[in-house]
């Protein structure tokens, strides 16, 4: 019985055996006409699959339609895949990989999984006759190509003088040409021009001399002072300094018996005298935006800004053949509150002789805002137009003239006798009161009002009076 049983049981699990290996041969029989189990080549899933079937699946994948190529002064120029009868073609690559496979070792690829993927590179080929052709179309090659007397000479630009060396850093076609070669042979269609495709031409005598004078340029061209001038910082750069190289009658560099740049010192002489043009204020009108809404003219007084020349003619021409490097503010002869061009700044007093009324903004906030009486036009004692400025402060003084001698609490000068102060014996301000009862020239203003502005303003501060 037991016996029986034994033959029984060994025969099902020979069954077994039988119907197993069937299952795994016919499988492997299977595999033999296409890829392994589980079988991935650049993320395609080739299992079973024949060489070509896996091939046309690879070729839809490549959508590349043209290679670009960067030049190294920005340019991106591009051809055409079909231009140069480019293609890719897995087959051959894909035999070789199936070849390697043993379809009965198909069971090995079941606890592999996508860790048997692969990666696998095409055959590539187009035709190089055609890919010459196209190099020899791209704008920086016909460019190079156009230059058949490359310059080396110093030229002014607005940015000044400047070296022009087209033997520097030339393309050499037949590099380009090899490094694209190599590049669509390794699948790359984006080409970076590397700098071993420039090459540098040798040079004659004469263009050797040009970069031995371009090192002098350079040198004194080389100027880092800068001018502080309040509202702007000017640079002495190579835009003005480019000036001051002497020439001769046919526009040539001097140079001295050392073989040096001439400076011609009367060019920066020339460039202060324009500075001081530019940014003085003395003896100029201003245009003035008033309270009352429009924008006045204002005739010149004595306040405003004045560059000492000649001490800055000195100072600049030392300074540059010293090679100074630092910020210099001006002197001057004289200085306003606030440099640069506009130099009434944020902080004055108005004085509007029309409307009779005064006004002193401190920080650009109105701070005093009031009624005045000023010189009597009626007696040709009318207050002068200009822009001056508060040049003194006093208190308990009295003020003289012919025939008369006034007590005040607060004096404020800001033009010779004429000033700012209260007037005790008035007790009405504004209006037309200047035109028959008006004072001597000075600007009569209300005690509080007055006793603010006194406390309150500095020495330097502009008055700006106008009608």
């Amino acid at each position: 019985m037991r016996k029986k049983m034994i033959l029984t049981i060994s025969f099902c699990v020979l069954i077994l055996l039988l119907f197993a290996g069937g299952i795994y041969f016919g499988l492997a029989k299977y595999y033999a006409g296409g890829f392994s189990y589980g079988t991935w080549i650049n993320g395609i899933y080739c299992t079973g699959k024949s060489v070509e079937e896996v091939n046309e699946a690879l070729l839809a994948q490549f959508t590349v339609t043209e290679i670009e190529i960067s030049f190294g002064d920005g340019t991106i120029e591009t051809i055409a895949l079909e231009d140069i009868s480019y293609s890719v073609d897995y087959k051959e690559q894909l035999e070789a990989y199936k070849d390697k496979q043993n379809p009965y070792l198909w069971m090995e690829n079941l606890w592999k999984g996508k860790k048997h993927a692969t990666e696998l590179l095409p055959d590539i080929s187009f035709d190089t006759e055609k890919l010459f052709y196209e190099i020899d179309q791209l704008t920086p090659v016909t460019k190079e190509e156009q230059k058949t007397n490359k310059r080396v000479e110093i030229i002014k630009t607005k940015n000044g003088y400047e070296l022009i060396n087209e033997k520097e850093h030339v393309l050499n076609k037949a590099l380009l040409k090899e490094q694209i070669i190599k590049a669509l042979a390794n699948g790359e269609y984006q080409i970076v021009v590397g700098e071993e495709c420039y090459t540098d031409l040798s040079l004659n005598a004469k263009e050797k001399e040009v970069l031995l004078l371009w090192e002098k340029v350079q040198q004194f061209q080389d100027c880092n002072i800068r001018y502080d001038m309040g509202d702007t910082v000017i640079a002495i750069d190579a835009t003005i300094v480019c000036d001051w190289i002497a020439l001769d009658e046919e526009g040539n560099f001097l140079l001295d018996k050392e073989g040096n740049l001439v400076t011609d010192e009367e060019k920066i002489a020339d460039f202060i005298k324009a500075l001081a043009e530019e940014y003085d204020t003395v003896d100029r009108e201003r245009e003035f935006h008033a309270t009352r809404g429009e924008t006045v003219t204002v005739p010149t007084g004595t306040y405003g800004n004045k560059i000492n020349v000649k001490a800055e003619i000195a100072y600049l021409t030392e300074a540059f053949y010293n090679k100074v490097n630092e910020i210099h503010i001006p002197q001057y002869t004289k200085e306003a509150l606030v440099r640069g061009k506009d130099d009434i700044g944020d902080t004055y007093i108005e004085i509007d002789m029309t409307e009779q009324m005064m006004y002193y903004y401190v920080e650009g906030e109105l701070y005093v805002e009031t009624p005045i009486v000023t010189g009597n036009t009626g007696r040709r004692m009318g207050t002068p137009e200009g822009v001056y400025y508060v040049y003194n402060k006093q208190k308990n003084r009295i003020l003289r003239g012919e025939n008369y001698a006034s007590f005040v609490n607060f004096w404020v000068p800001v033009r010779g006798s004429i000033g700012i102060h209260d007037a005790p014996w008035r007790a009405e301000y504004g209006g037309e009161i200047y035109k028959s009862n008006g004072s001597h020239g000075c600007i009569n203003t209300p005690y509080d009002e007055m006793k603010k502005i006194y406390e309150h303003v500095e020495i330097g501060t502009p008055v700006v009076m106008f009608y």
